[in-house]
């Protein structure tokens, strides 16, 4: 199981309620100390930043008007590509955090940005400030935890139409922008609903969306292409755009997976969010709810400092630039306390959250009991759990479940042998 609540080695167990109040104070004061610290310094990072994403973009998109030529193209598609992932990860995700609100500069303010993604930015803070950061990896509370669409934990019964959730998850990180609009809309939940049942704005938010959608087609598959008719580069900026905008897509959609999705990320049940949830209580959760990337400082700036996720969901409002600084004391505190801090470099975390999108597609019990010389009989049995109806998905599942305990026994007993 991967409900916290219901491990048989609950990473949590030895901590007392006044131990997890110490850790909230020793958050708080680590908290504290950085915003007591903010100055010139940090507002200069911000606005550098920005003032390179800026000059990126432009000169990149001066390089595509001559994109016929294969070196122009490449070199302008990069460019383009790092400056949208900079606007997106680094500058307008950390912006509408409220992390530079201090600075009281209205044009870097988390109530005036406008980023440069289809999803409006105040639903976008609805969706992720106010709901994924307080209901942090709770099944069925945090919709962020597989965006509704996938099974993201053993406890979660499986049907037949997740064995499809690795392909929904590929073409959700394609077209994640767009994944992201529809899910802050609750699109699937409000369209089956009558429409005097939806959100009072719901009509609303739609025409917001599509507003923006409308906006960034027109500029990057007709504005841009059309000025660079003049040197026969139409398509080839076309092509461009599509390709920067897809790559700025698969990369958001990685940075946030490694985030919350690698195996060892603990999930929990609401019943975690009883009346009683203290500051410590929520504290433990982000820590234990996330994951971080190892890297190089490019890398970091390159995710938005999202490769220190542990810290910002720890600290949400703190600047990016700081996170790195709060990772030092935040590490004591995981070994302190006897908390697992997860954190391996990028391509561990990208397999091992696809490894969980994969198996948590396929029916309990499944994958542990298959082999090389039972795979076409498994394969049989997961045929018949996929077409089959309730009756014979239980049954089979029963099956699995006393299959798979024998298995866990057998390697059980096994280590106590070996020791």
């Amino acid at each position: 199981m991967t409900v916290i609540q219901k491990k048989s080695d609950n990473p949590i167990a030895h901590l007392s309620k006044q131990q997890i109040e110490e850790l909230g104070n020793e958050l708080d004061a680590i908290r504290q100390e950085i915003i007591d610290s903010r100055g010139a310094s940090d507002a200069a990072y911000i606005r550098k930043v920005i003032k390179t994403q800026r000059y990126l973009e432009m000169s990149s998109r001066g390089v595509l008007l001559f994109s016929v030529f294969p070196p122009a193209w490449v070199l302008g598609t990069l460019g383009l590509s790092v400056s949208k992932i900079l606007e997106n990860m680094e500058i307008g995700h950390n912006i509408l955090h409220g992390q530079w609100d201090w600075m009281r500069d209205p044009k870097i303010h988390s109530s005036t940005w406008e980023w440069d993604n289809v999803t409006p930015s105040e639903a976008w803070k609805h969706s992720h400030n106010e709901v994924h950061h307080t209901f942090t990896n709770i099944v069925g509370k945090d919709n962020d935890l597989g965006y509704g669409i996938m099974r993201v934990d053993e406890d979660q019964k499986w049907h037949p139409f997740y064995i499809a959730q690795p392909a929904w998850n590929f073409i959700n990180a394609c077209f994640f922008q767009y994944g992201i609009a529809a899910y802050d809309l609750e699109l699937g939940k409000n369209l089956t609903r009558p429409k005097d049942k939806r959100p009072e704005d719901f009509d609303e938010q739609v025409k917001a969306v599509l507003t923006k959608i409308r906006k960034h087609m027109t500029r990057d598959y007709v504005i841009h292409p059309v000025l660079s008719i003049p040197t026969g580069s139409f398509l080839p900026t076309i092509g461009a755009n599509l390709v920067a905008n897809w790559a700025r897509n698969m990369w958001s959609h990685s940075v946030i997976m490694c985030g919350h999705f690698p195996e060892g990320v603990e999930t929990f049940e609401k019943e975690m969010l009883d009346d009683d949830e203290t500051r410590g209580d929520w504290y433990l959760r982000q820590m234990l709810g996330s994951a971080n990337i190892s890297g190089s400082k490019a890398m970091h700036i390159m995710t938005g400092n999202l490769s220190h996720q542990i810290e910002h969901h720890l600290f949400p409002d703190l600047p990016s630039n700081r996170y790195a600084e709060a990772a030092v004391k935040v590490k004591e505190l995981f070994a302190k306390y006897d908390l697992n801090y997860h954190e391996a470099s990028l391509p561990a975390q990208v397999y091992s959250a696809w490894h969980k999108v994969v198996r948590l597609s396929l029916p309990n019990g499944w994958l542990e009991t298959t082999t090389i010389k039972n795979a076409p009989q498994q394969l049989g049995v997961l045929a018949k759990m996929v077409t089959g109806n309730r009756r014979t998905r239980r049954l089979l599942q029963r099956h699995l479940d006393s299959k798979a305990a024998k298995v866990t026994r057998t390697e059980r007993d096994a280590v106590v042998k070996a020791a």
